[in-house]
C-alpha cells in the first residue's frame, strides 16, 4: 500500500476491532481501482465515541464503518440519517461529506439473497429479533417482500419488531411467533433468513434452528453467520435440496455498499471476495 500525503483515510470504529475482516477487503478494492484511499480499524472505547467522531471530522477522515457497540449511540453525533437507517435505529456507515449515517447491513443481506431469488412478493421467515434481524427485516420490506414472519425465543421481542416493520408502511403483512414453531412456518415459506448466532465458530456443532425434514427444495436459506462458511443450518438446507445463501455474501455486499457511499464508485466485488476468502483461509 502506497500511503502519501494525499491519501484519503476511511476506517472502522468499534470495540473490539482487531478481528475485523473489513481492512483487507477494502484495501484490496482500493488497490484494484487505483484509488488513493486506505482503510484502518480504530478501537474506540464507548466513553470516547463523541471525541472520536469530532476528531475524525478535524482529521478530514472521509468515512467510517461502525460496529458493536457503537451502532446506536453514534447516531446522536450525526447531522443526517438515511431513511432506512432511521427506521432501523442503527448506523453501520458514516459519510463525513455531510456527516450522514447509513445502514448497509440489510442491503448486504438482500443483495446476497437476490443473487439466488427475487424478494418481491415472497413469503419470508426471519429467525431472531436482534440488531441484525432489525436491519434485514426493514430491507426485506423495502425490497417488496409479500409477507414476513419474525420468530424469536422471546416471542414478545419478535412481536415488537414486527410492529415496527409494519408501522413503516413498507409492507402490509408481518407476523410474529416463538421460534419453537418454525417448522410449521417453513411449509409455506419461500425464504428463510437466520440472524441468530447459532453455529458460529467455535460453536459449529450447535443444534440448527431447523432440520432438513422441515425444509422443501424450493426454499432459499440465508444464514448471516459467515464463520464457518457452511453452518449447521446450511448443511441441513443442502440436505433438503434447498438453495443455500452464505453469510460471507452479506459481509461482502454491505462492504461494497459502504465503498460506493464513500467513493462514488462501484466496488470490485470479485477482488473483495478474494481478499475475504484469503483472510478467512479459504
Amino acid at each position: 500500500m502506497n500511503i502519501k500525503g494525499s491519501t484519503n483515510i476511511v476506517g472502522l470504529i468499534g470495540h473490539p476491532v482487531e478481528h475485523s475482516f473489513s481492512p483487507p477487503m477494502h484495501n484490496a478494492a482500493f488497490a484494484e481501482l487505483g484509488l488513493d484511499y486506505a482503510y484502518v480499524a480504530f478501537d474506540v472505547n464507548p466513553d470516547d465515541l463523541k471525541s472520536a467522531v469530532d476528531g475524525a471530522k478535524s482529521l478530514n477522515i472521509k468515512g467510517f464503518n461502525v460496529t458493536i457497540p457503537h451502532k446506536i449511540e453514534v447516531m446522536q453525533y450525526l447531522d443526517e440519517l438515511d431513511e432506512v437507517a432511521r427506521l432501523i435505529g442503527a448506523v453501520n456507515t458514516i459519510d463525513f461529506k455531510n456527516l450522514k449515517g447509513y445502514n448497509t447491513d440489510g442491503i448486504g443481506a438482500v443483495r446476497a439473497i437476490e443473487e439466488v431469488t427475487s424478494i418481491k412478493d415472497k413469503n419470508v421467515v426471519v429467525a431472531g429479533a436482534g440488531g441484525a434481524s432489525r436491519a434485514i427485516s426493514f430491507y426485506l420490506a423495502k425490497f417488496g417482500a409479500g409477507s414476513m414472519t419474525i420468530l424469536n425465543r422471546n416471542a414478545n421481542k419478535a412481536k415488537d419488531l414486527a410492529g415496527d416493520v409494519l408501522k413503516s408502511d413498507l409492507i402490509g403483512d408481518v407476523g410474529a411467533d416463538s421460534i419453537s414453531e418454525i417448522d410449521s412456518y417453513l411449509k409455506g415459506a419461500d425464504i428463510l433468513v437466520d440472524t441468530t448466532p447459532l453455529g458460529m465458530d467455535p460453536h459449529i456443532n450447535d443444534e440448527p434452528i431447523a432440520k432438513s425434514d422441515a425444509m422443501h427444495d424450493g426454499l432459499v436459506v440465508f444464514d448471516a453467520v459467515y464463520n464457518p462458511n457452511e453452518t449447521v443450518l446450511l448443511k441441513e438446507a443442502i440436505k433438503a435440496g434447498a438453495k443455500p445463501v452464505y453469510g460471507i455474501k452479506m459481509l461482502l455486499y454491505q462492504g461494497a455498499e459502504s465503498f460506493k457511499i464513500w467513493t462514488g464508485r462501484d466496488a470490485p466485488i470479485d477482488v473483495m471476495q478474494d481478499a475475504l476468502n484469503k483472510h478467512l483461509g479459504r
